[in-house]
């Protein structure tokens, strides 16, 4: 078989498999694959087929546009071709477009581009007689679409009658021609998509993967009641055909005219009397994209002067006046290759997909985060399922879900472990929380963190002991947990890199300066599940030792403000485990062990003794850590929130909505200066 032989079947190949990928984008709503993956096909396509035009076919997909209608609708016939756009993937092949148009007409030199946003959506083909919606069809295959009409209507963006009565003045709003057909783009925008799949989630209905196939889908229901409960909404941006009435002829001017009749159009739409300019705003897109409300693939740069732009013609079936710029695509499918788990600083174990790799967005992606063990089960994703992944701008990236129509039967279900993958101690869950988690304080994934946490200046604060020193002390094996800090001797950090005699013995000082710190600064350092400054500082009040809350029964912390079940037990569960136990041995051996006077009655120099603040605002005269200090200092305990247990609304200026609600709920709101004098004993 010769090389010719060979190409002209990879050519066979390509159009069998875009064909069937049409089918399933266009018609099924299903796609098997990412844009970026068939615009690589129809790249290979082309190539092939302009190096060998004798090739090329009425039938070959390069010569279409979409698919056939479906053949739950009635046929609609376009009044002109609905006609898709030529792809460029750079400025360069921006910059080689308009050369080739300046090759074919000198006047190019002198046009103006208007930029318009290329929304990921589904075409829609919209027709009016005298002012009046009668008709609305879907692109289908260019030439002939689906008569959609009734789910049309159901769109509210969508003008039931040009133009509309809001937008009629005086000398401002065109008289509309007797027939006029303008194109658009259907969407939802990303929040409405978001609280769709949250509403058919609590349903218990299965959720869709993004908003274009399911803008799509939405508006190919039978049903037109299905449609009219998505969130559907429509943007404008072309006259397909128009009889009688004064049309523009600069695209500009289209844009403002479908505005001024009550259509809506894209405010992101810009016009500039150069390419370089026309072409450095698309690209600001580029970059915060994830910024916008809907999602867009690239931005359209069109030769503002449409009649100039008619008699460039077309190549194939590309209208040679504009071009679409595409972005690198932020969504793409891949081989889900394993799950595995990772575990925090807190004991959350976290699931994390491993793919086979694949660009997206310009960057190689191997990992993608899975959020939780209930989300793999409630998306049914399975160990080698073809999955839809998502980067956007910085995000990291995560899998969407699973394309269910391409399994073969050997994908394997996701079984979560029961045992923390790291330290093999049985891992916890408590009833009405989606995490699970590793409690033992020796675990081997948690130790860097842990001990990061430990150190900090809300838990224990060793100056001079930040991550990069936390990770040689573990790399080095001399400390496995936060008992170890303890024992250090000068010698050991002597024998690690960056380290004089003068910076060992700063940083041993400061670790022997942190046995003399509170209770609840220790409490806090554990890292105990639930358990932050605020908790802290209530459990020492209460409790003067680790060996008085060692002993408090689950029902006594749950009477603590703040202090749920689930917390309560994460308390007492922390405690009860041998290895925990034997990390608080360590630390009492260490001389880690501070008491706490036993809790009592106001008194002298704690006038604030059981009352409970919170701050906000801006005070004068001091800072909010300066207010907590004073409070703590004399007695009283802040919180982070308004309830009906909060004494006192210490609000300055700005105080924003604690306020209205304190006042809702009746509690009193003080300044900086009563605030002094209640505790001056006032």
């Amino acid at each position: 078989m010769t090389v010719e032989d060979n190409l002209h079947q990879r050519l066979e190949r390509l159009r069998q498999q875009i064909r069937e990928h049409n089918y399933r984008y266009y018609v099924l709503n299903a796609p098997l694959i990412s844009d970026a993956e068939y615009d690589a096909l129809m790249r290979e396509l082309r190539a092939i087929e302009a190096a060998h035009p004798e090739w090329v076919t009425p039938d070959s997909p390069s010569q279409r546009v979409g698919a056939p209608p479906a053949d739950g609708f009635a046929k609609v016939r376009h009044p002109a071709p609905i006609l898709s756009l030529a792809n460029a993937f750079s400025a360069a092949d921006v910059r080689a477009w308009y050369a080739r148009l300046l090759k074919l007409e000198p006047r190019v030199a002198g046009a103006g581009f208007v930029v318009e946003p290329k929304i990921d959506g589904l075409t829609v083909v919209l027709h009016y007689r005298s002012g009046l919606l009668v008709q609305g069809a879907t692109r289908g295959d260019g030439e002939v679409g689906e008569d959609i009409t009734a789910n049309i209507r159901t769109i509210r963006a969508v003008p039931l009658k040009i133009p509309l009565a809001q937008s009629a003045g005086a000398g401002m709003t065109p008289r509309p021609p007797a027939y006029l057909v303008v194109r658009g783009e259907a969407f939802m925008f990303v929040r409405d998509f978001a609280a769709l799949n949250e509403q058919l989630r609590q349903a218990g209905e299965r959720t869709y993967l993004n908003p274009r196939n399911t803008a799509a889908g939405s508006l190919r229901q039978l049903d037109p009641g299905v449609t009219a409960s998505r969130p559907l909404t429509v943007l404008t941006y072309q006259i397909v055909h128009a009889e009688g009435g004064d049309i523009p002829d600069t695209q500009w001017e289209t844009l403002n005219y479908l505005r001024a009749l009550g259509f809506p159009v894209a405010a992101l739409a810009r016009r500039y009397d150069t390419l370089e300019d026309a072409l450095a705003y698309a690209q600001t897109w580029a970059e915060k994209r994830h910024e916008l409300p809907y999602e867009i693939d690239g931005i359209v740069i069109k030769l503002d002067d449409l009649r100039l732009s008619a008699a460039l013609g077309f190549v194939g079936r590309d209208p040679r006046g504009a071009i679409a710029l595409k972005f690198p695509s932020q969504e793409v499918t891949t081989t889900l290759t394993d799950i595995r788990v990772n575990v925090g600083r807190t004991g959350v174990l976290t699931p994390y997909a491993v793919l086979e790799p694949v660009e997206i967005g310009g960057v190689r992606v191997e990992r993608a985060t899975l959020h939780n063990f209930d989300y793999i089960a409630e998306k049914d994703i399975r160990i080698g399922d073809r999955v839809l992944v998502k980067r956007a701008g910085e995000v990291i990236p995560y899998v969407i879900g699973p394309v269910t129509e391409a399994r073969r039967g050997a994908e394997r279900p996701f079984i979560p472990p029961q045992t923390c993958p790291s330290c093999g101690q049985p891992v916890e869950h408590f009833a009405g929380e989606v995490a699970w988690y590793c409690v033992n304080a020796a675990c081997p994934a948690q130790r860097v963190r842990r001990l990061e946490h430990f150190v900090s200046r809300g838990a224990m604060d060793i100056r001079g002991l930040g991550r990069r020193i936390v990770e040689q002390l573990v790399e080095a094996g001399l400390v496995e947990d936060v008992a170890d800090l303890y024992t250090l001797k000068k010698e050991d950090l002597l024998a690690l890199e960056g380290f004089a005699e003068k910076k060992a013995d700063n940083l041993l000082a400061a670790i022997a300066a942190s046995r003399a710190r509170p209770l609840a600064r220790l409490l806090n350092g554990l890292g105990i599940r639930g358990v932050g400054e605020v908790l802290a500082a209530e459990l020492a009040r209460r409790y003067p030792s680790l060996d008085a809350l060692m002993a408090a029964p689950q029902e006594a912390l749950e009477a603590l403000e703040g202090v749920g079940p689930n917390i309560a037990a994460a308390i007492v569960d922390w405690f009860s485990r041998p290895l925990n136990r034997r990390l608080l041995d360590k630390l009492k051996a260490a001389g880690v062990w501070p008491q706490e006077a036993a809790s009592r009655p106001a008194a002298a120099g704690r006038p604030l003794e059981g009352l409970t603040f919170v701050i906000t605002g801006v005070l004068p005269g001091m800072s909010r850590a300066e207010a907590k200090a004073f409070i703590q200092q004399h007695g009283g305990r802040v919180t982070s929130s308004v309830s009906r247990r909060t004494d006192y609304l210490l609000a300055g200026e700005n105080p924003g909505s604690k306020l209205d609600k304190a006042r809702a709920l009746g509690v009193p709101v003080i300044g900086a200066a009563e605030l002094r004098r209640l505790a001056a004993g006032g």
